[in-house]
């Protein structure tokens, strides 16, 4: 199954008195891109649960929201910074020394100055705060992959069709093939009518002719060009049944890009270089698509 590279996932898991919330959410990119917002307090963890996130959505730029919560009132302790505290007062007092103002202050007012009081997280056992995250952050993956895979099983439906047209635009190009070389035989031999008179015609070699027309053949030949088209529109329908199709596919369409350039360039038929443009077309948009394809 294809995954797509673009998708949401949300988390919620409670314990006791904790409550871990988990959001995560992707788009395309070609390596495993990702960028975490969490509390400090999960800071030990950065390194397990990027690998958490890459074991499970493999590529895309990922961003992931956590947010802790814990109701338990001892949960964190007031810090006092006493030396600060001490500094705050003393150049209140040199104030007042120097201005002559009054230098009462009260404790509340000292408390409210800048870092004097601090909320500090207690510390807690760092393999259950993991274990506990860890299980909220495979909730949010699962429901990313969930939607990815929705996702690119609706990119997959669209780019077999696309195939499909493919495949049908290549059968037409190679009926018309067989006409071109003729009907450049009936152009040669009426132009030459119309250049020679009528009692040196028959004087005219023929041979001649079948040799012009022998040369064209072989520069517009593209009996190798079709073969091969069929054989990638054949991988391409074998890829995209699999798990990995980002990258092998992006490879198969440079191949069958290149196809078909060369049938555009050797066709010299107007009926063909029309259904090529209409299959370069058709590329693009499967390139396109192919893009956001883990």
């Amino acid at each position: 199954m294809a995954y797509s590279m673009t998708g949401f996932g949300r988390g919620e898991k409670i314990f006791d008195t904790r409550r871990y919330t988990c959001e995560i959410k992707s788009v395309n990119s070609r390596f495993c891109d990702i960028n975490i917002r969490m509390p400090r307090l999960f800071n030990f963890a950065d390194a397990k649960i990027r690998k958490l996130i890459t074991d499970g959505l493999t590529r895309g730029k990922v961003d992931v929201f956590i947010n802790f919560d814990d109701s338990k009132n001892e949960s964190g302790e007031v810090v006092l910074n006493e030396g600060l505290v001490k500094a705050y007062a003393s150049a209140v007092s040199s104030i007042a020394s120097m201005t002559g103002a009054d230098a009462e202050i009260t404790a509340a007012r000292l408390s409210t100055f800048p870092d004097v009081l601090t909320v500090r997280q207690k510390d807690m056992d760092e393999d259950q705060l993991y274990a506990e995250l860890s299980s909220c952050l495979l909730m949010a993956i699962e429901g990313m992959k969930e939607m990815r895979g929705t996702e690119g099983a609706n990119l997959v439906e669209d780019i077999l069709g696309k195939v499909t047209s493919l495949e049908t635009i290549r059968d037409e190009i190679a009926a018309r093939a067989p006409e071109v070389v003729t009907d450049y035989r009936a152009r040669l031999s009426a132009r030459i009518d119309e250049i020679l008179e009528e009692d040196k015609r028959s004087f005219y070699d023929e041979s001649r002719l079948a040799a012009e027309v022998a040369v064209f053949a072989d520069k517009c030949a593209i009996d190798e060009e079709l073969k091969r088209l069929v054989s990638h529109f054949a991988q391409a329908r074998k890829i995209l049944a699999g798990d990995t199709v980002g990258k092998k596919m992006d490879f198969l369409i440079q191949e069958i890009n290149r196809e078909v350039n060369t049938i555009g360039s050797k066709a010299n038929d107007i009926e063909i270089t029309n259904r090529v443009l209409l299959m370069k077309n058709l590329i693009e948009e499967m390139r396109e698509q192919i893009q956001n394809l883990v």
